[in-house]
């Protein structure tokens, strides 16, 4: 057993510090921001002026010229550790040290040797940027993932131009930040070899191939690379450890578990229509003809009352006659023993000129004229707009053809879709903000009338309705509105949302334990909130969470993890 030790510890001390370069093993100190004199601003931006110079030229694969301007880079940042008595200790000696490193890339003879001096004025450059952030205005941070030196470098331009890879691989980058990670120390490959061993390992695996599993250290039967070994308890919880080289290689950030306010907002298009309850269709119930036309184009406003046209219907015109005849037998029955018995004929005759929507103010007037109305005028029985008309003077009508219809425009309904999801965000009474992209910077406020009560079963949506005053008719049938539906939870837990990852039906971010350790943890998340999901549970205030590079942590996790963890 102790030989198996020995191995391991050999193996993890190879992997933790292999690549690194003696600068990346010594750490520099973290240096308090500040405002640095003109003098000392000046010299640095003469440095960073050399430095560029010197990156396009070994960006270019270029080795002439990239002394003399490394030996501009060395001046400058000996002028700066000089340009101010008040500068901090560790700056001036973080300068000095620039200005070494410097005068070596400027003696570089080979091209593999001048990129790895770059890289550690590069290093130290960061350091410096860190302090004055006037010093890198206008400036851009890339980062490389293929090189072993300190992989980070600064350039004017946004397009990337590796001086690390040169033209065999000039756009390798991704854009980082002025950070510099903590290079590797004995310390933590001591941590990583203590943590590896807990309890002995369980398995050794292939990082490449982890269905391989052995009970000894070795290689890989496929690929033939070293087999890492796999504590009991990374089997157990799925705790990874991820030095600081490799958390910068990988790009690995993390972010903590904070509280602040949460609103929630579901948007949605939604389409103007006509409010139902103040629709009117116009028929009638006789075989007629068109006599005088008044409402005559789709549009026009009518009132209650108001004229639509006159009718000649000759069943109309024998049930005028009806009447005049009852009121004649009535007559003559006052003069006679029994008066009121012709009383029921006249009852008669008006009942069937109401039932067909004769309204008695027409029949009294019939009935004062003395004989029948050949037209009869049929007027609206609401207010509003004709939005049907399906008739023409002199055109014949049948019972029950709709001849018009009416709608009130003056309040209107919006009806939206949202997901299923969505549906118990919006419940009526949920206040709901409108606008339209052809009246900008108009909002139309409103709340939720009524949800349907079933789904839409091709696009599985529901629908929701809301009412509308609209006195000047700018809210038009058939126009199209976007829909804000927006609730004010307050302070909650939140995690950003990068953090969160999916598997099956659970949800799992990775806590920073510290000391280079990484735990899955079961997370329970509710509404999502701009770029956060509110926690419901399995985090509290302060945790620190994997916020990029989760994907490559969550897939060495799987391979140390038991498979019930995923």
């Amino acid at each position: 057993m102790k030989m198996k030790t020995k191995y391991v510890v050999t193996v993890l001390v190879a992997a933790a510090l292999a690549g690194c370069s003696p600068a990346e093993k010594k750490a520099h100190p973290t240096l308090a921001p500040q405002t640095l004199p003109a003098p000392v601003l000046e010299s640095l931006k003469r440095a960073l002026t050399a430095y560029e110079e010197t990156r396009a030229l070994l960006a270019r694969d270029e080795l002439k010229g990239v002394d003399e301007a490394a030996s501009r880079i060395s001046a400058a940042l000996k002028d700066a550790s000089e340009g101010g008595a008040d500068l901090p200790p560790q700056l001036t000696e973080i300068l000095e040290e620039g200005a070494r490193t410097s005068q070596s890339l400027a003696g570089a003879t080979e091209l593999q040797e001048a990129r790895e001096a770059f890289g550690e004025v590069s290093r130290l450059i960061l350091v410096v940027a860190n302090v004055d952030p006037r010093i890198t205005e206008g400036w851009h941070v890339f980062e490389c993932p293929m090189t072993k030196t300190f992989p980070k470098w600064m350039q004017p331009s946004e397009d990337v131009d590796n001086p690390f890879m040169g033209q065999a691989m000039p756009t390798c980058g991704v854009a980082s930040d002025l950070s510099v990670a903590a290079p590797v120390s004995s310390d933590e490959v001591s941590a990583h070899i203590e943590h590896a061993h807990e309890g002995e390992a369980a398995y050794y695996t292939c990082s490449m191939h982890p269905s391989v599993k052995s009970d000894e250290p070795g290689t890989c039967p496929i690929c033939s690379m070293d087999l890492i070994p796999v504590s009991q308890e990374e089997v157990d919880t799925g705790v990874i450890f991820v030095d600081g080289e490799r958390r910068q290689t990988i790009g690995i950030r993390t972010a903590a578990v904070t509280r602040q306010p949460v609103s929630v907002h579901v948007r949605a298009v939604g389409k103007v229509v006509y409010d139902e309850t103040r629709l009117a269709e116009v028929s009638v119930k006789y075989k007629g003809w068109i006599g005088t036309l008044q409402a005559d184009a789709l549009g026009e406003p009518v009132d209650k009352g108001e004229l639509l046209f006159t009718l000649y219907s000759p069943e109309l015109y024998a049930a005028q006659e009806e009447l005049f005849t009852a009121l004649e037998s009535q007559q003559r029955a006052r003069a006679t023993s029994a008066p009121g018995r012709a009383d029921y004929l006249v009852t008669a005759a008006r009942k069937k000129l109401r039932l067909w929507d004769i309204s008695e103010t027409q029949i009294e007037r019939i009935a004062a004229s003395g004989e029948p109305f050949q037209y009869l005028p049929i007027r609206s029985p609401v207010s509003g707009r004709v939005i049907e008309k399906n008739v023409v003077e002199g055109a014949s009508v049948e019972p029950g053809e709709t001849l018009y219809r009416i709608a009130g425009l003056d309040k209107v309904w919006v009806e939206a879709e949202v997901y299923e999801w969505e549906l118990p965000l919006v419940d009526v009474g949920r206040p709901v903000e409108m606008t339209l992209s052809y009246l900008p910077g108009r909002r139309f406020s409103g709340r939720v009338a009524f949800v349907y009560p079933y789904l839409e079963s091709e696009s599985r949506t529901g629908r929701i309705r809301i009412e509308l005053d609209n006195p000047g008719l700018e809210l038009k049938p058939e126009m199209y509105v976007n829909v804000d539906f927006g609730e004010e939870r307050g302070e909650r837990l939140v995690v950003p949302e990068e953090a969160v990852l999916y598997a099956g039906p659970r949800r799992l971010v990775f806590l920073d334990l510290g000391e280079g350790r990484l735990r899955p943890q079961e997370v329970e998340v509710g509404v999502k909130s701009g770029d956060f999901y509110e926690v419901i549970s399995g985090l509290e205030e302060g945790d620190v969470v994997v916020t990029s590079g989760n994907f490559l942590v969550a897939a060495e996790s799987r391979i140390k993890s038991a498979t019930t963890k995923w």
